[in-house]
């Protein structure tokens, strides 16, 4: 179900999921005029907290679905394991985004990579394991590689490094021999990722390109403007990830991550049916954030092409950093990472810091790359994190 017309400031708008998107997405809706809707099962969820109704319940709760749909005139998802099935029955009742069949392909590993070979996106060289006869049947060409779970798998979970067949063997028993993927390691340079927005009418904007450092399986840091990486090669990412969003005939904010290889030539690596922690930075150096172009796009808005004003570095603040070296919890150093000038801090709402928890982020903006990354650095510095 498309929106007939535009849904106007005043009219509440529905999420599926309670999280720090839906929460960021609820205060982007609320600036611009819009009551808020939230569906999730915990009482202290970050977006259930800020939002004018909160939907306790689970994902497929038939008596939930159906409450949020008759409050809302419109409905997204923050979370890309939301089930597609509970997206296509709400649906059946108002215009949701973005749809449950493309939800369906970022959930489920196997069907990504079809979609990205599909498209004339390439990936790296892959193996679907779901059989021991799978299993044995993959090529030694894999090896070194990533052992990742098809489905339910972010932020590093789900995954193991694997250099042998009985590396291999073993990790998959690990994961309780779950459908899973084998993907060859390749010699990567660094990581960037692209944020596209594409309306009901297929118009598409996007988000300049982020170049992103991983620790761990978590994004750690975000630099904007991208500094490695060539206006002709950010150019040929930007209209690979606009050719996935139109062929899954995308309504949304859909982000693309790709890896970028030490030839300079160009993989995709994984996509997700949402804002990205990568794009964060957009609340404080663009005239558009992701969470307005989500509300934009939900509501059949036009969109207006986001303008980076200024350069900046994101950093993830993650639980550890609420605990000191001996384990005991203490707040870190607020008042001097506050002191630093360009310095804006999001907290998101969590009452429970808990190792590799996403708790927050800080962005630093500033008139030039050199001047953001200076003032970065030293925000690192204070929180004990890792120069970058």
């Amino acid at each position: 179900m498309l929106p007939r017309q535009p849904i106007l400031p005043g009219a509440t708008l529905g999420v599926m999921g309670g999280g720090q998107l839906g929460r960021m997405w609820a205060h982007a809706a609320q600036q611009m005029g819009y009551f808020t809707a939230v569906l999730d099962a915990d009482p202290h969820s970050p977006a259930g907290t800020v939002s004018h109704h909160h939907v306790q319940a689970g994902y497929l709760d038939a008596t939930a679905l159906t409450a949020l749909a008759q409050c809302s005139a419109a409905i997204t998802t923050e979370f890309e394991n939301v089930p597609a099935a509970a997206l296509q029955s709400l649906a059946e009742q108002r215009p949701v985004s973005p749809p449950a069949q493309a939800v369906a392909i970022c959930q489920d590993r196997v069907l990504e990579k079809a979609h990205f070979t599909k498209c004339g996106v390439p990936c790296a060289p892959y193996a679907e394991i779901e059989t021991p006869q799978q299993l044995a049947a993959v090529s030694s060409e894999l090896f070194p590689g990533i052992l990742k779970t098809s489905r339910l798998g972010y932020d590093g979970k789900g995954q193991a490094r694997v250099t042998t067949r009985e590396d291999l063997s073993a990790a998959w028993s690990r994961l309780q021999q779950a459908p899973c993927v084998l993907e060859k390691m390749l010699p990567l340079a660094f990581e960037v990722s692209v944020i596209v927005a594409r309306g009901h009418d297929g118009q598409v904007v996007h988000l300049p390109l982020q170049q992103n450092l991983h620790r761990d399986g978590i994004l750690a840091v975000t630099q904007v403007p991208a500094p490695d990486i060539s206006a002709g090669l950010q150019a040929h990412a930007v209209a690979q990830a606009e050719a996935v969003a139109a062929s899954m005939e995308y309504v949304g904010v859909l982000c693309v991550e790709f890896f970028v290889l030490q030839d300079g030539s160009l993989v995709a690596n994984e996509m997700a049916p949402r804002p990205h922690n990568s794009g964060h930075y957009s609340m404080d150096a663009c005239d558009v954030s992701q969470f307005e172009l989500q509300v934009r796009t939900m509501t059949g808005n036009p969109l207006a092409a986001p303008r980076l004003h200024s350069s900046a570095v994101m950093l993830n603040l993650l639980g550890d950093l609420w605990f000191d070296t001996e384990g005991r919890e203490r707040p870190p150093p607020w008042a001097d990472i506050l002191a630093l000038p360009g310095v804006h801090l999001h907290l998101y709402g969590k009452t429970q810091a808990r190792a590799a928890r996403k708790m927050g982020h800080l962005t630093v903006t500033a008139g030039s790359s050199i001047d953001a990354k200076t003032v970065a650095l030293h925000a690192a510095r204070l929180l004990g994190l890792p120069a970058f």
